[in-house]
This record gives C-alpha cells, structure tokens and sequence, in this order.
C-alpha cells in the first residue's frame, strides 16, 4: 500500500509543477529579429544559442506578432492586449510618446501582486512606468540602449545580478531586451548599419569580452524572398547576420546563468521577436515577413515535445496567459475604459507538454483561417450608392460587395498577387474605350452619352 501512496503522491506533485504552482519563467526578445537561422532553414547564419535552445522546445512555424512595430508589440507581450486595447498605437520612445492606459494591468504587475520577483534587462520601449513596473530594472531609461541591450557582458552581469537576490523560496521572472539586430546607421552611423562594428575590439568601438564577432561575405548569405538581390542588400544582411550572431551569444549567455544559479531545469523560457526584419515588406508591414516571428517556448515538463515542430496558429498575445498558466495564475477581473477586460490569447502549455497533440487542437474552418482575408469593405460595386444609403431614412444596410478572393501564402509566398490592381486595369480599358468613342462621336458631330451609359450598364464606375 505505502508504494501505492508514494506513486500517488509523486504524480500529484507532478501535477501541481505542471500546472504552474512552482517554477520560474525567462523571455528573450529579439529587435526585428527574424528566421535567419538553421531552426527556420537558413543554414549561412550561425546561431549555435539557439540551436540549443530549439532542441531544448516545441518550435512553432507559424507565429505572428499583433503588429508589425516595436512599442505596439512589446506592449502586446507585456499586457497580453492588442495595441488598440492597451492603448500603445504608436512608439514609446523620443518624440512619439505613446503609452498604455493608466488603467491597464500589465504582466509584471500582476506577477507583483502574486509575491513573484519580476526583473527586465535591455530594451524595454514601453510605457507609462506605472504600468510597467518591474522589481529590478536596467533598460534604455538608465543608460545608452547600446550599453544594455547589445553588450552581452553587460547584459549577462545585470542578469546575474538580479538572479543572486532571488532567495530558494521565491519565484522570478526575467525579461531580456535584445536590442539585436535593429538598425542603427541613422543613429551611430560610426558602429555601421546594424552596429555590428560596436564592441567589435577594433579602434573606437570598445570591447565586448563574452562576444566573438562572425563575419560574412555578401557573397555567401541569403537574401529573402521579399528583398531583392542587389550589393547594397547583400552588405546589409552580411552585417544583419553579425548581430544576429551577437543577439545569439547573448541568449547562449542566459541559459548558461539559469543553469549557474541552478533553474536550468525549472524555467519555462520564451524566445521570439517583436516583429520583422528591417527590410522592405519586413518591419511595419503587414505582408507575412513583417508579422511572423519566430518562437521557441521550452517547458521542463515537456521534454518529449523538445525539438519538435508544430503549425499552431501561434500570437504574441498568447505570452501572457501562458506566463499565468505557468504560474497557475487567473487573469484579473477588471474594466478598462469602461468595458470589461477578455484576454484574446490563450496558453500555449499543452502544446509544450507531454498529454496533448499538438494536431488536435487545428481549426481548419474559421473565418481566420490563415490563408483568407476578407475586407468587407473592398470596392463596393456601388460607392455612390453607399453613400446615399447612409443618409436615407431606414435601418442602414450595406450593399452586396461580391465574393471574397482567396490569397495563399502556399501559392503566393511574395505575397505579389494584386488583385487589387484588377481595378485599375479596368479603369484604364474604361477610359480607353470612353476616349475612342469620344473621339469617333466629335468627328461625326454626335453629343457625348457614352459615360453616362457605361456607368448605367453596371461597369465599375471610373
């Protein structure tokens, strides 16, 4: 019988750790940081940090930001909210200003309340700070964004630093600010495009001790589908893979502290970005290359998942109730400007953990699905007529708008499909066929109707 109860007792205890009762959580963020490494098939790029990591999670081939712009992002990381539901619609930083609501309960306060050490190193970029407290912090708001979000050195001893105050009894999380591989030629133009000469050891760039720069060849890396292929773009992606290389030692850095300060093996760890690469169609675009992201989430309690790969529909939103699930946490009950707060996300636990299929849980007929987009509001067969309709007495109604057009990321991975351009083609045959009959109707001396009539034998207008 007493084995019996030991064999009980431990699956329970099991139980309660997989549901998030103990246990410790660490997020690493990359800045435009995209799939420029052997995980996501680009075998040029050398991220041998997170190659370790991928074989230590699930990794997710269809994770998508809530926005394809930094502050709105981190803001959406850090609320579990989309950016119009949090209030950050634009940059936190210099001139732009913006902040969340007041109001808003954001992760780290939450976790403040529960009794849970919350700690940020790097690059933080949101606001206000009552918002966004956290217990230690060290970000662009103390010093040079440079400093504390790309030197690694420094980044791992400020991370140590608040890993030492963490007593046996006590639970932490930790956020790591990458600021790699963003731009910086319009800001330090004298460390290059992506800073990849900064504490690279040569004269006037200062040292990095933990980083040994990669360099690379335009000639050897890979251009994207979206960038066209031209020396300029091979020079900016040759020094994008730098920092990327720099960004890498650095997650390479973090782990090697979990493990020091012996939470290797009880922290659930996040690594993604807050939206695409600094290229054209990538960064503030809503074509897949500036909204997908790259995302590994590595849970102790699911080692049988580590390495492989899954096709969920993964969101940035989705971080915040799976930091909560970690925990075994509820998310509060409350209003923000004058509605009741719904997280839209959900915890992406049982994908990482050994009891769930990570096929069962595929919604393969939705409206959001995601190969279809449906704008309601795309070329209205009668725009004039819509308008009328809004001024007339009567409940409004729209209009029959036709049938939706299908876009597939299977068939079209440019994205350069332009249905849209269908409009202007037929605009231009309009115009075309309208100048010739006009042209005939003067010669002949007969007045001009032809508009009018065209447009009244249901052609798109001009």
């Amino acid at each position: 019988m007493r084995p019996l109860l030991f064999v009980v007792f431990i699956s329970l205890l099991m139980c309660v750790f997989t549901h998030g009762k103990k246990g410790n959580v660490l997020v690493l963020i990359g800045d435009d940081a995209g799939f420029e490494t052997a995980i996501y098939n680009n075998s040029v790029c050398q991220t041998p940090g997170l190659n370790y990591l991928a074989r230590r999670s699930i990794i997710f081939e269809n994770a998508f930001t809530s926005v394809s712009s930094c502050s709105p992002s981190r803001s959406a990381i850090l609320s579990g909210l989309p950016q119009h539901q949090n209030g950050m619609y634009g940059l936190h930083n210099t001139v732009h200003h913006f902040n969340s609501f007041t109001e808003l309960k954001s992760l780290p306060l939450i976790l403040q309340k529960a009794g849970i050490k919350t700690g940020i190193v790097g690059k933080k970029n949101v606001g206000p700070e009552a918002v966004y407290p956290f217990d230690f912090e060290v970000t662009e708001e103390q010093m040079s964004i440079n400093q504390i979000a790309r030197n690694i050195t420094l980044m791992k001893d400020k991370a140590s630093e608040f890993l030492s105050k963490i007593k046996s009894d006590q639970q932490f999380f930790l956020y790591i600010g990458f600021h790699d591989p963003h731009r910086c030629g319009s800001t330090n133009p004298e460390y290059g495009q992506f800073c990849e000469k900064f504490g690279n050891g040569e004269p006037g760039m200062g040292i990095i001790p933990d980083w040994k720069p990669v360099h690379y060849s335009p000639e050897e890396i890979v251009v994207p589908y979206h960038v066209q292929d031209t020396p300029k773009a091979r020079s900016d992606i040759a020094a994008q893979y730098t920092t990327i290389g720099r960004m890498d030692q650095g997650v390479k850095l973090m782990l090697q502290l979990l493990e020091k300060h012996g939470h290797l093996d009880d922290t659930l760890v996040i690594f993604t970005s807050d939206n695409g690469i600094p290229f054209p169609s990538g960064r503030t675009n809503l074509y897949s290359a500036g909204m997908s992201e790259p995302f590994l989430l590595s849970s102790p309690m699911g080692k049988s998942k580590w390495g492989q790969r899954s096709k969920e529909l993964v969101s940035l939103v989705d971080i915040v109730p799976t930091v909560l699930d970690w925990y075994g946490l509820e998310y509060p009950d409350y209003e923000l400007q004058g509605h009741k707060v719904q997280l839209t996300g959900q915890t992406l636990l049982p994908l990482a953990h050994d009891d769930y299929s990570v096929e069962s849980s595929s919604s393969q007929a939705s409206l959001f699905y995601k190969s279809i987009i449906i704008n309601l509001t795309a070329q209205p067969d009668y725009p004039i007529s819509q308008k009328v309709q809004r001024v007339l007495g009567g409940p409004p109604k729209m209009l029959p708008i036709g049938s939706h057009r299908h876009c597939s990321l299977m068939d079209d991975t440019a994205e350069v499909s332009k249905f849209g351009y269908e409009t202007v083609l037929m605009r231009n045959a309009l115009s075309d066929q309208f100048l010739s009959i006009t042209k005939f109707n003067s010669a002949s001396g007969q007045k001009n109707y032809t508009l009018i009539t065209m447009m009244t034998m249901g052609s798109s207008p001009l």
